[in-house]
């Protein structure tokens, strides 16, 4: 409550707003944590129209959710010039699109310069060296479930009583006009969902947060031995362990498994699909917060990361780690890749059935 109290002690709310601008950079995940965000703001503000800055890779987020009108697409990883080239784009963007507010995430005092050069009246930001550069300056606390960590960003626009201390998860639902594919209807709330991959990139990054295949084809073999329909799902990045996992005569031949790698047409269709499942059982990924989004029974399986800021505490949600050892979470806090050994990802396979 302390960092709340910080958060609003200088809080002014306008009449209304009516054209804002968001910035949040990462991967899909970190978008959908960041939803609460933008839902809490369009509760307030149901007129404003809402444009949200990412990164190219996360830009599905936009099928995922009614909430935002625009994207607006920023290289920021880009390799040297091109990086101040694309940043120098987005503040030319942001000076053109007539916002009356800008809410960015990022802990960088190069946020609050940027924010100041695009010349918007109302900007929101967490506190750094430069956030005498910010009309609103928010206490970053990293120490919490991330969709509260970026909530915080919007306090200085809430009134006090709609200020709560809550859990802010994301909200997602299937479409109204949705239809259930041929291959799983009469399959409603009674198959398990299992989509075993993370994004390549943080694989070509030196970030492993994935148990190798052997883990999976054993909790695959586990649930279809206990006579449950089992759904494979995947996407581009997991071909090399869909692959392996389809391989297996074991899985293939057993007629409890589904093979649905591949047919999912785009991000709302996986969401879609998933509203139907019993559970869904995945690693640290998009498919885990798409699954939270939808309140859906989970079981997700958490190596370097730490699920204390990831994952909600709530009764339909299972997290696995490897409980042998005590040097994990280590992830973006200790180191920024993985160590040599990766112990944490040796996870029992029995943890996972158990749920089941």
């Amino acid at each position: 409550m302390e960092n709340l109290n910080k958060s609003i002690e200088n809080v002014y709310k306008t009449d209304d707003f009516k054209n804002a601008l968001f910035i949040n950079y990462g991967g899909l995940g970190d978008e959908i944590l960041f939803l609460p965000c933008l839902e809490e703001f369009k509760k307030s503000y149901p007129n404003c129209k809402i444009t949200l800055a990412l990164e190219g890779r996360a830009k599905g987020i936009k099928q995922l959710t009614g909430l935002i009108d625009n994207i607006i697409e920023v290289d920021i990883k880009a390799k040297g010039i091109k990086k101040y080239l694309n940043v120098l784009g987005l503040i030319k963007k942001a000076r053109a699109g007539k916002f009356d507010t800008v809410i960015s995430s990022g802990k960088s005092p190069l946020v609050a310069i940027i924010l100041y050069l695009t010349g918007i009246k109302r900007r929101s930001g967490y506190f750094s060296k430069t956030a005498f550069l910010l009309t609103d300056g928010v206490e970053l606390d990293e120490n919490q479930y991330a969709g509260n960590m970026y909530h915080d960003l919007i306090l200085p626009f809430l009134d006090e009583e709609d200020i709560e201390d809550k859990v802010c998860v994301p909200h997602l639902k299937a479409d109204d006009d949705f239809i259930l594919p041929d291959e799983l209807k009469g399959l409603e709330n009674e198959f398990i969902a299992l989509h075993p991959g993370v994004s390549k990139m943080s694989i070509e990054k030196g970030i492993f947060k994935c148990p190798d295949v052997n883990f999976w084809l054993d909790v695959i073999k586990g649930v279809l031995n206990k006579g449950k329909k089992l759904v494979l799902f995947g996407g581009a990045d997991d071909k090399d362990i869909i692959d392996k996992i389809l391989g297996c005569p074991d899985v293939i031949n057993n007629p409890n498994f589904i093979n649905f790698y591949g047919k999912t047409k785009n991000l709302a269709d996986l969401k879609n699909i998933l509203s139907y499942a019993k559970a869904l059982i995945c690693a640290d990924s998009a498919p885990l917060h798409i699954g939270i989004g939808l309140n859906i029974n989970i079981i997700t399986v958490f190596g370097p990361t730490n699920e204390e800021k990831l994952v909600p505490k709530k009764d339909n949600i299972k997290v696995i780690t490897n409980k042998k050892i005590d040097c994990r979470p280590c992830l973006w806090h200790k180191r920024m890749v993985n160590c040599n050994q990766s112990y944490c990802l040796n996870i029992n396979v029995s943890d996972v059935l158990e749920h089941i």
